[in-house]
Parts: structure tokens; sequence; C-alpha cells
């Protein structure tokens, strides 16, 4: 049975909806065609869908990524994965959220992303956000969240339940990045003992979000290690390009232990772990929802994550938030990503 409620927000949706989008891949510079303000039909919903209607959105390297490859189209690429707002409607098929409700998502490469007023998401990739953050704090959480979540349990093994690992240890390469100040979050809670790398001006960073150990990059990671009577770890998380960090995760993994990584790479020496019968495994969060495979267990884990960050377990990695989401603060947040060593999540906010 339809509320008015329900009547209210169906008579007052717009036909179209604002968003940003582009034509062909490219880079920040010159003159070259980049984003552009743009106003398309109003999403068609399937059974499962939810409608948003965006709030805030949060950009990551992948949006810098598929920004920069995307081939020539005829119908704009809509980028944004992160996102956080309200839900308008519903498909005939979702029963688990009602029209009002506040939720977050991290998406899909498959359909046009968070860079929109409205979006229609898959339901069982979305959560109601945190009730203990705002729109601009939640954006901050989803991606990195699934990624930290699906790494750290789903791929090392390691239990999801507070204090569930005790006894055991965990080495995070690239702490300070947004992933790594999730898992390392979600690590400590578990009951690992977190040893993470970072440059040394991001070590109050790493023992904020975490980190129990904080080890220098730019020295050898075996011997920093070695100089608190730690030889071997449980569980090796490698937040960056795996190709100069196989060789010590070989040597420092336990044997029957786990390695994964989230940084593609066409060639790893995986021959390296076979003494040990250690494994090796991908991180790709957007996996689930690319080949329709569990994808109602991203729902559940943000569930999870809203419910560890209301306990004051987590916390956001909101760093900046730039006003108004549109073509120009769109290049200005993809430019900061892809100047490097960014230290939290920046968000765009507001009006489109």
């Amino acid at each position: 049975m339809t509320t008015l409620f329900e009547e209210v927000f169906v008579m007052t949706l717009p036909t179209t909806t604002k968003a940003i989008g582009f034509y062909e891949g490219f880079e920040l510079k010159g003159d070259q065609p980049g984003f552009q303000d743009l106003v398309l039909p109003m999403p068609v919903l399937k059974a499962q869908d939810l409608l948003v209607q965006v709030q805030a959105v949060s950009v990551n390297p992948v949006d810098t990524k598929q920004r920069q490859t995307q081939v020539k189209t005829t119908k704009p690429r809509i980028l944004g994965f992160d996102g956080v707002g309200q839900v308008v409607a519903k498909g005939e098929a979702v029963a688990d959220f009602a029209l009002g409700d506040m939720v977050y998502y991290a998406g899909t490469t498959k359909r046009p992303g968070s860079n929109m007023a409205y979006q229609a998401i898959d339901s069982r990739l979305v959560a109601e956000k945190p009730t203990t953050l705002d729109v601009n704090a939640s954006a901050a959480l989803p991606l990195t969240s699934l990624t930290a979540w699906e790494l750290l349990f789903e791929k090392l093994g390691f239990t999801p339940a507070p204090g569930a690992n005790q006894g055991q240890k965990i080495l995070v390469v690239n702490g300070a990045g947004g992933v790594g100040s999730m898992l390392m979050q979600l690590a400590k809670w578990s009951g690992l003992r977190v040893y993470a790398t970072a440059s040394n001006q991001n070590f109050d960073w790493l023992m904020q979000y975490g980190a129990d150990v904080t080890l220098d990059y730019h020295q050898n990671i075996a011997e920093q290690l070695r100089a608190v009577d730690i030889v071997n770890v449980d569980g090796i998380a490698i937040l960056y390009n795996p190709t100069n960090y196989f060789q010590m995760a070989a040597d420092l993994i336990k044997p029957f232990g786990h390695i994964a990584s989230l940084v593609d790479v066409q060639t790893l020496p995986i021959g390296l772990l076979k003494p040990k019968s250690a494994s090796f495994d991908w991180e790709f969060m957007f996996t689930k929802s690319d080949y329709n495979v569990n994808m109602a267990s991203q729902g559940r884990i943000l569930q999870q994550v809203a419910q560890l960050v209301d306990q004051g377990v987590l916390k956001s990695t909101l760093r900046e938030v730039i006003p108004g989401i549109n073509a120009q603060t769109l290049t200005q947040a993809h430019r900061q990503i892809e100047g490097g060593h960014t230290k939290g999540k920046i968000v765009l906010s507001g009006e489109f």
C-alpha cells in the first residue's frame, strides 16, 4: 500500500536530472575537453533498484583511472562510486528500504555513477548511512570500507568479530591511504596486532587509525620488524604496487599465510610462495557487482560498518569538503587525487 509520504515523493520527482559526464578519456591539462555539466533523462528503475537523490559524493583513485581510460562513446560516461543521499523512489521488488531513507553505497562500474543528482542503484549494494555522521563524513566511507573488509576478512581469512583474531599479526603496506586507514581500524577491532608502513610524516595518522607499530617504507621493512622481534606475520595487505614488495612479503609471511593486494600488475613471482604453501589474492571491490555475484554481501557489510561507526569503533577518513557538485569542483577533486600522497578522503557536497 502506498503511503501519502510516498505519493508526495512520486508526484514531486522531476523528469530530468543534472549530471557531470564526458564522452572520451582525457587528461587534466590544456584545453582538452573534460567534464561537462549535463541534463539527462531521469533513470529508469529496475525491479531491485532505488532512486537516490544524491547529496554528497567522494572521489577515489578509481575515478581518475576510469576517466583517463574511457573509450570514445556517444552516450556520456557518468563516474562516481561513493554516494550518499535520500531514497525518493524504488523498484517493485525492493522491500528493505522506505522512501525517505538516508543511504550510502559504492555502486558499480557497469552503470551511471553518483556524479548525478538522481541515481539508480541496485538496492543490494546499499545500506542506511551511519546515524552519527553527516552526509559528508558518510560519503568518505563506502568504497574504502568495502575494499578493506573484503580484503581483510574474505581474502586474508581473518574472522570479522570483536577480538576474534587475538594473537595474530598483520602487515599493512601503505597504511595511510584510504583503504589502509579503514583496514587498520577493522583489523584492530577484530583483535589483530597491526604493523603498518608509511612515510614518517604520516606516523601520527597511522597511530590515529589503528597501527600498533609504525614502519618507514623508505627503510628496510623486514629489518624494522626484526628490531621489534617480529620475524613473520599471519597476513599481509599490500595496498600499493606489489611488485617491489613481493619478495619481502614472501619472506615475512608465515607458512600457510595469506597475502592480498588491490593494485593490478601483469606479472608477479608467485612461485616464491610455494615453499610456505602461502596464498595470494586480488581484491577488487567491483567484482561482485560487475559479475552479479553475492552482491547483497556488500549491503550487509555496509550495514555492519554503519553499526561500528555508530558504536564509536570506526571513524570516517574525511579530510576535505568541496562545496557544490559540478564539472568545476569535480575537476578540482580529480586534480588533487592525481597529485598523489592524498591522506584522507575528498568529498563534494551540496547542489548539482
